[in-house]
C-alpha cells in the first residue's frame, strides 16, 4: 500500500522504516501536520498514518476520501482528534496504536512527581550558575502520602503500583475499576479523592465526560499546595482555572505533558519565534509548573511498538487477515 506519514519526525522515519520490512509497502514522510490545507499531499495514496496533533476533521477526512484514501493508521492510542462519524459515512477504516508501551507514560509521570517535589529541575539550574542555596526547594516524603489516580487502565495501573512502592496510599476514580487493582488500590467517588489526595495524577481518556474534568469546582474540592500531574490528555484539564488555582496557592505543583492547545506547539522546534499562546506562556513564569513537550510516550520501546502495530494493521487492511485494531463509532 501506498502510505502518506504526517508530523514525521527523524525517529518516525526510522522506527516505521526499520519496522517496514522488505519494504513491503511504500511510505512517504510528510513533515507537515495533517490540516485541511496540507491534505492535498495524500492526493492517490491508499492510506495515511496520523500522529495526535493532526487533524482529522470531516473536511480533511472528506479530502482524503476523494484523493482515494481508505485507511487512516493513527500511530496513537488517542483517537479524539478523529471524526468517527464522518470516518464511518465516507467508509474509511481507522485503526490505532492501542497499547505501546504503558510503563514508558507511567514512569514518567512519576519522573514529574519526583522532580516537582525535590525541585531537582530548579537545582540544577541554580548548581550550573554556582547557586548552592537550599531555600525554595524544600520537598515532602512520598512515604505516606495519599496519591489520587483518575483513570487506572494499563497506565495508570502501573502508575499506581510505582507510587505505592514508594509508601503510598492509593486512591482511585474510574467508572470501570480495574480488578487487578484490588490488592492496593481503594475506588473512591472523585470528591472524595479531591478531598484527601496530596498528589493527582490524570491517566483517563478525552471523552465528553472527562473534558475540562479539572475545573474550577474540582480544584475548591482538593487540599490547599496539591500537586497535580496530567501525562492523559491536555483537554481534561481546564488551563484557565489551573492558573488561578496556581495564584491562589491552591495547586502547590503542576506537571504537564500535555496541554489542551498543544496543537501548534508540541513536537516542533519554536525557540527562535515568539510563542503566541499567552496562556501557554504564562503557565511558564510559574516557578512550581514543569512542563514536558508530551514526550512521556518516547522511549525506544515505545516507539518499536507503536511502528511495528502501525504497520500490523496495515498489513491486516492490504490482506484482510490478521488483527486489525480499529476504532469504532459508539452509539
Amino acid at each position: 500500500m501506498r502510505i502518506a506519514v504526517f508530523s514525521a519526525k527523524p525517529y518516525d522515519r526510522t522506527f516505521l522504516t526499520c519496522a517496514n520490512t522488505a519494504e513491503r509497502h511504500f511510505l512517504s514522510f510528510f513533515d507537515a501536520r495533517l490540516t485541511v490545507e496540507t491534505a492535498t499531499l495524500a492526493q492517490g495514496f491508499d492510506g495515511v498514518c496520523a500522529f495526535v496533533n493532526d487533524c482529522l476533521d470531516e473536511a480533511v477526512l472528506q479530502q482524503l476520501h476523494d484523493g482515494g484514501t481508505t485507511l487512516i493508521a493513527l500511530r496513537s492510542a488517542g483517537f479524539n482528534h478523529v471524526d468517527l462519524a464522518a470516518a464511518e459515512r465516507l467508509g474509511m477504516t481507522v485503526a490505532r496504536v492501542p497499547a505501546y508501551s504503558p510503563h514508558a507514560v507511567a514512569e514518567h509521570a512519576v519522573a514529574l512527581v519526583l522532580s516537582l517535589n525535590r525541585m531537582t529541575y530548579r537545582a540544577y539550574n541554580r548548581v550550573r550558575e554556582g547557586n548552592f542555596a537550599l531555600d525554595g526547594l524544600l520537598g515532602f516524603d512520598l512515604h505516606g502520602k495519599t496519591v489520587g489516580v483518575i483513570g487506572t487502565g494499563q497506565i495508570g495501573l502501573i502508575f499506581a503500583s510505582i507510587m505505592h512502592g514508594f509508601g503510598c496510599r492509593i486512591l482511585a476514580s474510574d467508572p470501570f475499576p480495574n480488578p487487578q487493582a484490588a490488592p492496593f488500590v481503594k475506588y473512591v467517588p472523585l470528591e472524595t479523592l479531591y478531598a484527601q489526595s496530596d498528589i493527582i495524577s490524570l491517566h483517563c481518556p478525552l471523552t465528553p465526560d472527562t473534558n475540562h474534568l479539572i475545573d474550577a469546582d474540582a480544584i475548591a474540592q482538593m487540599k490547599q499546595g496539591v500537586m497535580l500531574i496530567n501525562t492523559g490528555r491536555g483537554r481534561v484539564v481546564d488551563t484557565q482555572a489551573v492558573i488561578a488555582s496556581l495564584k491562589s496557592g491552591k495547586i502547590g505543583r503542576l506537571g504537564l505533558d500535555v496541554y489542551e492547545e498543544e496543537e501548534q506547539l508540541f513536537f516542533e522546534d519554536l525557540s527562535h519565534g515568539v510563542i503566541d499562546d499567552d496562556q501557554f506562556m504564562r503557565l511558564t513564569t510559574f516557578h512550581n509548573v514543569l512542563i514536558t513537550g508530551h514526550q512521556a510516550f518516547f522511549t525506544t520501546e515505545a516507539l518499536t511498538n507503536i511502528a511495528e502495530t502501525t504497520l500490523a494493521n496495515i498489513d491486516a487492511f492490504e490482506s484482510g487477515e490478521g488483527e486489525i485494531h480499529t476504532v469504532e463509532i459508539t452509539r
